[in-house]
């Protein structure tokens, strides 16, 4: 470990810490899930810091039986001297305080993930309590604060020889809708930073189930282990993963890159371990590398002819599974939750590494550099051929919002903000919805049979499908680049199909369509599943519902000793109308499962095990998943 003068006098304060309890969205995004995970990423980015920095090697994630959850790490430990300016202890300073820390000019860090983040102490604010305990300069240090205000002094509890922070925290009940983590989001985001730092290892333990569930996270190729990782359920174009990376004064550049026979793209971009989720300058950077070294590889090696055209870059990145790390010494994220980076020198930066290094890797490679050319080519080709499957709707006017298709039973009302499209399985079940809808908002599209697999099928198949084409259409949005949600005819795109496996099949198809050319509608909170009931449950006098075993027997228990008549539906078209508006359409009775994209390594992983081409994935999936739900579904 590296020894620093890090101390005191190194933490700087921008501003004194508002009113955050008022106005936690503006700061966690959320008090919802999304939120909620977002506390416990603000303190392990402090411990991710340190790692960046050398002084930290092990981190512990646990979340505790009483919801509580703690982290602790092996780095420097937080000052604990008094700042001058603020007489009060710098732990103290960093956990009252707005925008304090070691970030903000001291030589604390010459790089960190939390430069944009108000860190610890929006922790604090929206904890019900919390307490930290710093090992260093020789001794153990405690505090204890409720909702944001320390209840007691730093107190020096005893000597020790090791060193760091651990701080353990309950989030306040008054503010979060819901207080349950999710094990999976969090082991996909500690997997994440393992990979981004090689060589540290993160240990998550969740002690809330008699069980105990523990994990541990090394990974000592760093990002090629993460591609090799993102492409085990993937058919792989070759097995070299291609390696970048290079550095200057103040950033330095890590790309992994694996080429698959998939059709979809999945680049992941980060900048100092942030998961920037709608990218920025350095994923420019490399998009435009990548279309101009392609290209000019391909005309140096006559593979690509005089005649023919360049390659675009959505032909290059077909099938391309990559990751492009980033770090640098003052990132500018647009936005709290730091989705995108804005430095405007990280962009040719990245894309003069990239020209220069993946040219010398594939004139050294030339049997992966033949395999991807021809990749590209062929996705190119099956551009050309979607172009006149688009033309050619067009001129039948399918894909034109001013054409419906001619089985939806659209709504009366024109603002898109309170209409509600229903994709529903099957025409009997569409029949029976059309009649049970209330037509001024909700619209009706029955789908027959299966919709395409389009994790198996390029563009062209695509738009070929009569179902895909039918919902494009109603929606209004068009697809891929030419989407824009502005044009979207209805704000709610509520997924209703039948209770059973091939219900479960049907929805998982529709939101891989969704997800993989539709994707802004989840990520704006448009897309929702209906909730249909399993089960009728009907004595003399009343008439209940069950949507699963476990409320079937709460109801049976209730109603013990009555004589009971229990119907199992099978489908949605066993409902009458009726019945179908008071389970499952009535907006004061439903109940709709919302969509969101909490992860979109999960999601993208999850669409690649469900409906990509390798089988063995797909079992071990079902296999592990079984025990949990009774129906698959993402």
């Amino acid at each position: 470990m590296k020894d620093s003068n890090y101390d005191a006098k190194d933490i700087t304060v921008l501003e004194g810490l508002s009113a955050v309890r008022k106005r936690p969205s503006m700061y966690i995004g959320s008090t919802g899930s999304r939120g909620l995970h977002h506390l416990i990423y603000e303190v392990i980015d402090n411990s991710i810091d340190e790692a960046m920095s050398g002084y930290c090697d092990n981190i512990l994630v646990v979340l505790n039986k009483d919801k509580s959850v703690t982290v602790i790490d092996n780095g420097r430990g937080i000052p604990v001297k008094k700042v001058k300016k603020y007489n009060m202890t710098a732990v103290e300073v960093v956990l009252t305080k707005l925008h304090a820390g070691g970030k903000f000019g001291g030589e604390g860090y010459k790089v960190s993930g939390g430069l944009h983040g108000v860190g610890v102490s929006v922790v604090n604010a929206l904890s019900e309590w919390l307490s930290i305990e710093v090992r260093r300069d020789g001794y153990v240090f405690k505090q204890d604060y409720k909702r944001g205000k320390s209840t007691g002094e730093l107190k020096k509890i005893e000597k020790t020889k090791n060193h760091g922070t651990a701080i353990t925290f309950s989030p306040d009940k008054k503010i979060f809708e819901e207080i349950n983590y999710k094990y999976e989001i969090l082991a996909s985001r500690m997997r994440e930073m393992a990979f981004l730092n090689k060589g540290l290892k993160i240990i998550l333990l969740d002690r809330r189930k008699e069980e105990e569930k523990k994990e541990e996270f090394k990974f000592e190729g760093g990002i090629v282990d993460f591609v090799k990782y993102l492409c085990e359920k993937k058919d792989i174009l070759h097995k070299k993963v291609i390696y970048i990376k290079n550095s200057e004064e103040d950033h330095e550049v890590e790309i992994a890159m694996q080429y698959t026979n998939g059709f979809s793209e999945s680049i992941f971009s980060f900048a100092n371990n942030i998961n920037t989720t709608e990218g920025g300058t350095h994923l420019s950077g490399i998009k435009g590398a990548l279309t101009r070294t392609i290209n000019d590889y391909a005309r140096s090696n006559n593979l690509l002819k005089d005649k023919d055209s360049n390659l675009l870059g959505e032909d290059i990145r077909e099938g391309l599974t990559g990751i492009v790390s980033v770090k640098l010494k003052d990132p500018q994220f647009e936005g709290q939750t730091k989705t995108k980076l804005g430095n405007s020198e990280i962009k040719g930066f990245v894309e003069s590494t990239v020209n220069a290094r993946l040219a010398e890797f594939l004139e050294e490679n030339p049997s992966i550099g033949k395999v991807i050319v021809k990749k590209c080519m062929e996705a190119a080709r099956a551009r050309s051929a979607a172009k006149k499957a688009r033309d050619l709707t067009r001129k039948k006017s399918l894909l034109e919002s001013s054409s419906l298709p001619g089985k939806l039973a659209d709504c009366s009302v024109t603002d898109p903000q309170f209409c509600e499209l229903f994709l529903v399985e099957g025409d009997s079940a569409g029949g029976s919805a059309k009649q049970a809808r209330d037509r001024r908002f909700q619209a009706i599209l029955p789908l027959r049979g299966k919709i395409l697999n389009v994790e198996k099928a390029r563009l062209n198949r695509i738009l070929n499908n009569a179902e895909i084409q039918a919902i494009i259409t109603a929606m209004g949005t068009g697809i891929d680049t030419e989407f824009d949600i502005k044009n979207a005819r209805y704000h709610k795109l509520i997924i209703m199909t039948d209770a059973d496996i091939d219900g479960a099949h049907i929805r998982t198809l529709i939101l891989t369509f969704l997800y993989r050319h539709m994707k802004k509608l989840i990520e704006e909170g448009y897309v929702y599943i209906a909730q249909p009931p399993l089960y009728q449950v009907k004595n003399k006098k009343e008439v209940f519902y069950a949507y699963n075993e476990k409320e079937l027997k709460k109801i049976r228990n209730k109603l013990k000793g009555k004589k009971l008549d229990t119907q199992q539906y099978k489908g949605l078209g066993e409902m009458d109308p009726e019945q179908l508006w008071e389970t499952t359409m009535n907006p004061e009775t439903r109940t709709l499962l919302k969509v969101e994209i909490e992860d979109a390594l999960i999601a993208d992983d999850t669409f690649s095990t469900l409906m990509g081409s390798k089988v063995e994935p797909r079992r071990e999936f079902i296999q592990k998943n079984a025990k949990d739900v009774s129906f698959i579904d993402v």
